[in-house]
């Protein structure tokens, strides 16, 4: 693992790695402004900066070149985020308490306010 205070750095691999695991879309019915990576990668974000929903909101909004690095043309609201949230905690757990006992596909971890790993396992 490697560790990093880039938030560039952290958003490129969380957004490389939801790629490789998640669907673009939860449902084929939904409004398709956001990929759930996009999504993900912001929540990522939000663990990385310590902060709520309504500051990484705020955080996304004054930081374009941020935005650019997981392609994020237009900034979520903030129920967006709260909602996609529960739906990846949601899905996870379902993962989990099933027999078989799967393995995550993404583990994120704060060592510290200041230090995120997003791992592939």
């Amino acid at each position: 693992s490697k560790t990093t205070k880039s938030p560039k750095a952290v958003a490129a691999v969380a957004y490389r790695v939801a790629r490789d695991t998640l669907p673009e879309h939860f449902s084929p019915y939904s409004p398709k402004k956001f990929t759930q990576p996009q999504l993900l990668v912001c929540l990522v974000l939000k663990t990385f900066f310590d902060t709520d929903y309504r500051g990484i909101v705020q955080i996304l909004d004054d930081c374009p070149s941020l935005r650019k690095v997981f392609e994020l043309k237009t900034v979520p609201h903030f129920t967006t985020l709260q909602k996609s949230s529960r739906r990846l905690l949601k899905a996870y757990n379902a993962q989990n308490s099933s027999k078989r006992r799967k393995k995550p596909h993404i583990s994120v971890f704060q060592n510290s306010p200041s230090f995120v790993i997003v791992r592939r396992i």
